[in-house]
């Protein structure tokens, strides 16, 4: 259940500077062990369109800018979701709202920026590294315009069966007749997003290749800021309250689109539109969207089947499953995502280098990244459940029932957020190399895996165990991914991961226990006001980071371990 969140992802070329000038640095052999970093000679780097050499980007650097831009969203994305929690609960025309923007962002997450992006950045990649300026234009221009098409008129086909996709998409509201017509009325605004977002996606997709990462990362805030200002100010002027928010959803679609326009022009690669489904690069992208389009299609068939079947339990089901989804996007969108954004364009870079050594060092590198934050998130999630419920929701219409209920959810869900970090930094070690098949299989794997945990957790777990059989369907799906490219040569462990992991888990551990022992017994936060909420969070989270990488330090981890150059 993910409403709004940055996959753009693609490379070669022109702004950031190396984070360390020169000098290009990974971990090899005895780094991890030692705390030594050993540098890796650097090579030719192609010539990009606009006929001047670039330098590399530092993927730690590059992933730090996506992160800061992505932390921004995510924290105006909670004060939106505090905002909506505390005029609408977990009521009716909450989950109305949820599932109504649920469906465009599943088509988004589909096409635009799931299948799409999956096959067009590697081709884009392609023409920016081995091809003139002119047919890059070429390429941009032919695929924007069979993208607007297509899109175009799946949204004109979504508003008039918008009825039938709001039962399609929650049956269980069939029970209650307004609310399902409540639903449908509001998927005829939110839909339009879809084509919005989507040529939004695509234009940062252009932006990330010439490596103007921190344009496309922003673009969430509008959202978000949009979002807020509907649900503060444009409620009082429907006649259904959870309407605003429908109408706030299509006003950030137009605004994220308008924002990076001027962007584009500036580089001048501002594309004419005009559909060419016979252009060389559009058939390429097609064939590989083909089998991305089904993987991509099970990760998004795990989450409808949690709505879905959400839909039948009891009243509120499906907005405590969103608030608990929305916490555990916080690190996943700002670290594990952020990490995936930069990755898929430096890999595809490799493979059309051929450098399977760079190749594998890289995605050691990722995994290493992702654990050195996800670990230590995942345990902050399920120790302090109830205090980040309460003091970022439980205000206005939000219960101490919805919060308990909530927390539930929110457990098994940082069970599983190791798993889909890692899931975001391992998919590309395969689409970078136009490789979309196997990850389809392994996704169809997974799929009737969430199937079965779903019908064995529901009636034991009721909503909660939706969110565990995500999680278990997770870690299924980052191992067989991980195995696929252990087989294939393309994933090769560095030395040094048994010292990581004793490092890792010593600070983990640590970590778990101060913020256990220091935390106040979560009835304690109820009564609290909303400063008191605030500081004592802001003093657990900040101890507990203090701790965490104070651990690290003294172990021998630096920082600069983690620069690798793109």
């Amino acid at each position: 259940m993910q409403p709004d969140d940055s996959r753009k992802t693609p490379p070669a070329a022109q702004e950031n500077a190396q984070l360390d000038a020169g000098a290009s640095s990974s971990p090899s052999a005895g780094d991890w062990a030692s705390g030594s970093p050993a540098s890796v000679p650097g090579q030719a780097e192609a010539v990009p369109p606009e006929g001047e050499r670039a330098p590399r980007a530092g993927l730690l650097r590059s992933g730090l800018v996506v992160s800061m831009m992505t932390m921004l969203s995510r924290v105006l994305g909670l004060a939106r979701d505090v905002v909506i929690a505390a005029l609408f609960g977990a009521g009716s025309g909450a989950d109305a709202f949820f599932v109504a923007f649920k469906i465009p962002n599943f088509m988004r997450r589909l096409f635009a920026e799931g299948a799409f992006n999956q096959a067009f950045v590697p081709v884009l990649s392609e023409y920016a590294t081995q091809r003139s300026r002119a047919e890059v234009r070429e390429l941009l221009d032919a695929v924007s315009g069979s993208l607007a098409v297509v899109l175009a008129l799946i949204t004109a086909a979504a508003i008039g069966l918008s009825p039938w996709l709001a039962w399609l998409f929650a049956p269980g509201f069939a029970r209650d007749p307004e609310k399902l017509a409540l639903t449908a009325e509001m998927l005829q605004l939110t839909f339009p997003y879809l084509l919005l977002i989507s040529l939004t996606a695509f234009s940062g997709s252009v932006l990330n290749t010439w490596n103007r990462f921190a344009i496309p990362a922003f673009t969430p805030v509008l959202l978000n800021i949009s979002l807020i200002g509907a649900a503060l100010w444009l409620t009082p002027w429907v006649s259904i309250p959870s309407m605003a928010l429908a109408w706030g959803v299509l006003i950030a679609g137009a605004a994220q689109l308008a924002f990076q326009v001027p962007f584009l022009m500036r580089l001048g690669l501002m594309p004419t539109p005009w559909p060419k489904f016979r252009h060389p690069g559009v058939r390429r992208i097609l064939k590989l969207m083909t089998p991305a389009l089904f993987g991509v299609s099970v990760s998004q068939i795990n989450l409808l089947l949690d709505t879905v079947l959400a839909s039948f339990l009891a009243a509120g089901s499906v907005s405590w499953l969103y608030y608990s989804d929305r916490l555990v996007e916080l690190p996943l969108g700002v670290f594990g995502i952020a990490i995936a954004t930069v990755i898929l364009p430096a890999l595809s870079k490799r493979h059309a280098e051929q450098s399977t050594e760079h190749f594998a060092k890289m995605l050691d590198w990722a995994i290493r990244a992702v654990l050195l934050i996800g670990l230590p998130a995942a345990l902050a999630l399920a120790v302090l459940a109830e205090p980040l419920l309460i003091s970022l929701f439980h205000y206005g219409a939000m219960t101490d029932r919805d919060i308990a209920m909530a927390a539930m959810s929110l457990r098994a869900y940082a069970l599983g957020l190791i798993a889909f970090m890692l899931i975001k930094v391992l998919a590309p070690g395969y689409f970078a190399r136009q490789d979309t098949a196997t990850p389809v299989k392994i996704g169809m794997i997974a799929m009737v895996a969430n199937m079965a945990f779903n019908l064995a957790l529901i009636l034991p777990l009721a909503h909660a165990g939706l969110a565990l059989a995500t999680a278990l369907s997770a870690f299924l799906n980052a191992g067989l991914l991980a195995r696929g490219l252990r087989r294939q040569g393309v994933l090769i462990f560095q030395p040094g991961w048994g010292r990581y992991a004793w490092q890792l888990g010593g600070g983990c551990a640590v970590l778990t226990a101060g913020l256990w022992w220091f935390s106040p017994d979560w009835q304690a936060w109820l009564a609290w006001s909303v400063w008191q909420r605030a500081l004592v969070l802001g003093g657990l989270v900040i101890g507990g980071a203090g701790i965490y990488f104070a651990w690290l330090a003294a172990c021998g981890i630096r920082l600069r371990h983690f620069r690798l150059n793109g």
